[in-house]
């Protein structure tokens, strides 16, 4: 296919529940990491949540928009999240929480033969996101793992990330997370683009790839809650019912 940039989601209104009081706290993989300098605790990385940030920063109509913190480390699996929690995220207070996990936790059974069952990993996401909305007055979101496969050998992980997608959907659901699905939009974007021009190694995403997973981000935080009522802007509580 050709390199034609393709469509994506209106996020013209997104930043309407997020206020200059919240704090988004962005927790998982190298692809929320994104090269962050790890020494810096302003640092965002140049991915997504960059991204992200700098399209709210730019709306507001006066003052320097909402806090973003990213915690994101390179090769982190769902228990490496569930070891750094209390520290990484609960401490931090955040009024929004956003996970993106799963790859990893579908790659190393593939490179390393180091397996990460779907109920196990479905059991521990349950478990960061049930204590999350114990402990915090947080807005819950979970973002679904993708892959565009760009080698044979990548057509077979579908047999492990497809299951431990349905797992993140269920675990988000069962506590009330707003899902975004960057894997959709990803495989929606790659009917326009070559998947090598939005996930080089079918993976990390080129900058292309993460700008597609903001505005994902951005359009379906900006949308009601799944119980059909409207968030109040600044408002730090969950999306939906728990």
């Amino acid at each position: 296919m050709t390199g034609s940039t393709p469509s994506t989601p209106d996020a013209r209104t997104a930043d309407m529940h997020i206020g200059q009081n919240d704090r988004l706290l962005f927790i998982g993989d190298s692809i929320t990491d994104a090269g962050r300098d790890r020494s810096d605790p302003a640092s965002l990385g140049d991915g997504y949540v960059h991204e992200i940030a700098r399209t709210l920063r730019a709306r507001q109509s006066a003052g320097p928009g909402p806090t973003v913190i990213n915690k994101g480390i390179d090769g982190n699996r769902v228990y490496d999240l569930e070891s750094r929690w209390a520290a990484d995220v609960i401490g931090h207070r955040p009024t929004v929480v956003t996970v993106k996990i799963g790859i990893n936790d579908t790659w190393r059974r593939y490179d390393r033969g180091l397996h990460s069952p779907a109920d196990e990993f479905e059991a521990c996401l349950a478990r960061l996101l049930a204590g999350t909305a114990r402990q915090l007055s947080a807005r819950l979101v979970v973002i679904t793992p993708f892959l565009l496969p760009v080698t044979s050998d990548q057509e077979g992980w579908f047999e492990d990330l497809s299951p431990r997608t349905d797992a993140v959907l269920r675990a988000a659901t069962a506590n009330g997370a707003q899902v975004v699905r960057a894997d959709l939009a990803l495989l929606r974007a790659a009917e326009d683009s070559e998947a090598a021009e939005l996930a080089p190694d079918g993976v990390h995403p080129s900058p292309l790839g993460h700008r597609l997973i903001a505005d994902a981000w951005l359009h379906a935080v900006g949308r009601d809650r799944p119980d059909g009522s409207r968030a109040r802007e600044g408002h730090g509580g969950p999306l939906g019912p728990r």
